[in-house]
């Protein structure tokens, strides 16, 4: 009787463990509508239910274009291209009225932000961005996108005629094509027959680098504002095109959560977002309660998150006069998966994040008058609040493709800028005419311009989601005055152009690159790829009458592999495609170190290997996979971790070893690169990659450490009170050494450096072995607590070290955050062709 009894507890068991989740597509849609037979559900065209199988980018596409043929309520655009070359698409869904008359209500919709305007509100309809899945393994906003993008093309009936009459929806089915196809494949290859909701099953665990990023690994929710990535620039073309009321940003958290919609923390918003933003957010919130109640799903709000980095897809509208809206769902990481609330099924999930599409479409409508009332009123505000006018000018006499590249994110986010009239000085500091520009204060987009260019050191509240500072002068490390008139302005740029360089004139002796320019490594590399002879000089020259700084190389004509000809033709092809500038010379006599002089060193090219892999921080190695690739053409060697200890690492001049957690490297790993080192290769090594360093005994490192004891701090306050200490990230000043290779193409002695950790290496005995150090006062902008501060103090960013005949380079700081922080890339770059000097 026993085992009988036995029998049943398995059979019951095994039947519960393989319980068949799918849905038909009754379960996401509304009731109280009926819907259109001649337009396709998803099921007829991707072939399966929605939630079944995990959609593939290219399903996805196939069914959006399915909708826009069958229906006049729908209009697609492929705006451009992923790295992958996957489609970035944008559906507008409206009434087919709106459809015949969508330029002039475009029109009308863009007057709200131009001051002084006086518009028919109540008669235009409100616009709507809804986005999806913008971190690729975060799925269930891409899945849910089909049954949303159904239900806008498919329902009839007086609800669905007021929401399409009064509404422009722009539709981004997948802010992240590449990921969300990396994450698509992973969850359908490891999919059971019979559902397996054990979360040991490998089905919930992705291997390296997983499907969050993009294809080259960046955390795309972070470049709203700067901009640089393709999906990016496609969503930021979008939005300035039209300058929705509300933004949607569809999320998923971990798996024992529940659903959480903004308002986020109170005390962590953006002192520039207005209150009235917030204000607009709980109302907004009431619908996705009520929508939610109505379905029996758990949710919370105020609890988490913030509002405060401009560069998140739900806080950027906030900054340009809209309401941005954070979804996050209790992610299911597959297609069941045991829970604290249960087992969680990927339909589940799926139908949680369309309700909240549909409430913010409801409450987008029934909100509508006081959502373009907001947006007039913020937009007469900052017009208001530019009005004392002046202006803003940025530049750097001696780089203008780096100043080109921060006038291209100004450009991006419709800023008005003016080239400068004239050179002038000031505070030590050279403003070159066609190497500058000049940003009115008194524009439409003076909180934009406030946000991307202030300093803010104070704060509410100590803890951050996020970065606390993200100044873009600083993080291009320009030259900038902010309170200058506007009569230093030439003409207006309407459309930015590269900066133009000459090309030399054939030379019979030698030719001289400055090292100053963002691309020189690029013009480098190429010359060095070419089996040219180049020499790099380590100390400053003047020859026919100009002045050449540290690090300036070198490339005589003779003995070459090329005839004079042949080289000034190379030369010409570097200049153009690298946009730098080269300089032809007939004489080795200068004043300074002499062209023959023993004080040029002669480069090599480099074989560039990256470690990646599990262990390894991937957006953290993909910045620097898309620095060397993307930017300066420099083919790089992803060494996994998995079998590094199989590599033959002879093939490499340099190793780069990007910021990792815990420990990324074997035993067997470790001794084959010190062996690398000794004999001759270079090692260079980020954040973490420091304790390796020390712990293996690779370079003599001595972090600081001081014992910290929380007092009258109670046991609710103590989150708090460590968060406090972290370091999430900030802007620091640094003190440079020029003369040392590691400084070399930079022009001042401090350099603005971004900082997100605390690790405080103390400086070495010898000053010259320190020749980047923090300042006595080095914040400049962003949050840290007063203990870090003293602990950060005059400590050194920087290390070098020998082993053998090799060299071991350390940075404590992330020189390639974000693909934005142009002004500290060239310390890598020096890194990898200097290091042998260093």
């Amino acid at each position: 009787m026993k085992d009988i009894f036995r029998l049943l507890i398995l059979f019951f068991s095994f039947n519960l463990i393989a319980q068949d989740y799918s849905v038909d597509l009754d379960y996401y849609l509304p009731k109280d509508v009926s819907y259109n037979k001649d337009i396709p559900t998803p099921k007829s065209s991707i072939g399966h239910e929605v939630g079944d199988w995990h959609i593939t980018h290219d399903k996805l596409v196939q069914y959006m274009y399915a909708l826009a043929n069958s229906s006049d309520r729908i209009t697609i655009e492929d705006r451009g291209k992923t790295f992958e070359e996957r489609p970035l698409l944008l559906l507008t869904i409206t009434s087919s009225t709106n459809h015949n008359n969508i330029s002039k209500i475009r029109k009308e919709h863009l007057s709200l932000t131009e001051a002084g305007s006086n518009n028919n509100i109540p008669s235009m309809p409100v616009v709507v961005y809804q986005g999806f899945s913008i971190h690729g393994n975060e799925a269930s906003g891409s899945n849910a996108s089909l049954a949303v993008a159904y239900y806008l093309a498919a329902a009839q009936g007086a609800k669905i005629d007021e929401l399409l009459n009064n509404t422009i929806i722009l539709f981004d089915p997948s802010y992240n094509p590449d990921g969300l196809q990396r994450f698509a494949y992973w969850a359908n290859i490891h999919k059971n027959k019979n559902s397996n909701p054990d979360p040991n099953d490998r089905e919930y665990s992705e291997v390296w680098p997983g499907g969050r990023t993009n294809h080259y690994w960046f955390d795309m929710n972070r470049d709203w504002l700067p901009v640089q990535l393709p999906e990016s620039q496609a969503r930021i073309t979008t939005f300035h095109k039209w300058y929705p009321n509300i933004l949607t940003d569809h999320h998923e958290m971990g798996t024992n959560a529940t659903f959480f919609f903004q308002p986020g923390i109170p005390s962590r918003t953006h002192p520039l977002t207005p209150s009235k933003n917030q204000e607009l957010t709980g109302d907004i919130a009431k619908f996705h309660a009520k929508a939610f109640n109505k379905i029996g799903s758990l949710y919370y709000s105020k609890e988490s998150f913030d509002d405060f980095y401009y560069g998140k897809g739900s806080t950027f509208p906030d900054i340009n006069g809209g309401i941005g809206i954070l979804f996050e769902q209790a992610s299911s990481r597959g297609h069941a998966q045991e829970s604290d609330n249960g087992i969680l099924t990927f339909p589940f999930t799926i139908r949680n994040q369309f309700t909240a599409a549909l409430s913010t479409l409801e409450a987008a409508v029934s909100l509508r008058t006081q959502l373009l009332t907001y947006q007039q009123k913020f937009y007469n505000d900052a017009k208001k609040e530019a009005s004392v006018g002046g202006a803003i000018i940025f530049g750097d006499e001696k780089d203008a493709n780096r100043v080109y590249h921060l006038a291209e994110i100004l450009q991006r986010h419709k800023i008005a800028f003016y080239e400068l009239k004239k050179d002038f000085s000031k505070n030590g500091k050279t403003f070159k005419k066609g190497f500058s520009y000049v940003i009115p204060k008194n524009q439409k987009q003076h909180r934009l311009i406030k946000a991307m260019f202030e300093k803010r050191t104070t704060f509410q509240d100590s803890l951050f989601y996020d970065v606390s500072a993200w100044t873009f002068p600083l993080a291009f490390n320009m030259d900038y005055s902010e309170n200058e008139t506007t009569n230093k302005q030439g003409a207006f740029v309407s459309e930015l152009k590269k900066p133009t360089v000459t090309s030399p004139k054939t030379s019979n002796y030698a030719y001289l690159m400055e090292w100053h320019d963002y691309y020189t490594p690029k013009a480098l590399n190429s010359l060095l790829n070419k089996g040219l002879k180049v020499k790099v000089g380590l100390k400053p020259f003047s020859v026919e009458n100009k002045n050449y700084d540290y690090g300036t190389i070198l490339i005589p004509v003779q003995n070459q592999n090329l005839s004079q000809k042949e080289l000034s033709n190379f030369i010409n092809k570097i200049v153009k495609e690298s946009n730098v500038t080269i300089t032809s010379v007939s004489t080795g006599l200068t004043e300074g170190i002499d062209l023959g002089s023993g004080n040029f060193r002669i480069l090599k090219p480099q074989k560039i290997a990256l470690i990646v892999g599990q262990g390894i921080t991937p957006y953290d190695a993909g910045e620097i996979w898309h620095l060397l690739d993307q930017r300066y053409n420099i083919q790089v060697t992803k060494l996994d971790t998995r079998n590094l200890n199989q590599v033959d690492l002879s093939r490499y001049t340099d190793i780069i070893l990007p910021n990792s957690r815990g420990s990324a490297l074997s035993e067997k790993d470790t001794e084959n690169i010190k062996t690398w080192v000794k004999d001759g290769g270079t090692l260079i090594g980020y954040k973490n990659a420091g304790k390796w360093f020390a712990n293996t005994n690779l370079l003599n490192i001595k972090f600081k450490t001081k014992k910290d004891s929380a007092q009258n701090i109670s046991f609710e306050q103590k989150g708090n009170y460590f968060g406090a200490q972290v370091i999430g990230g900030a802007i620091f000043e640094t003190k440079l050494d020029r003369s040392h290779p590691i400084a070399f193409g930079y022009k001042n002695y401090t350099l603005p450096v971004f900082r997100n950790s605390t690790l405080f290496m103390e400086t070495d005995k010898n000053s010259y072995s320190n020749p980047i150090r923090y300042t006595k006062n080095p914040l400049l902008a962003g949050y840290i607590s007063n203990i870090n501060l003293e602990k950060l103090k005059s400590t050194a960013m920087f290390k070098v070290g020998h082993l053998g005949r090799g060299t071991i380079i350390y940075f404590t700081d992330n020189t390639n955050f974000r693909a934005f922080w142009y002004g500290t890339n060239k310390l890598l770059m020096n890194a990898i062709f200097f290091g042998d000097e260093m």
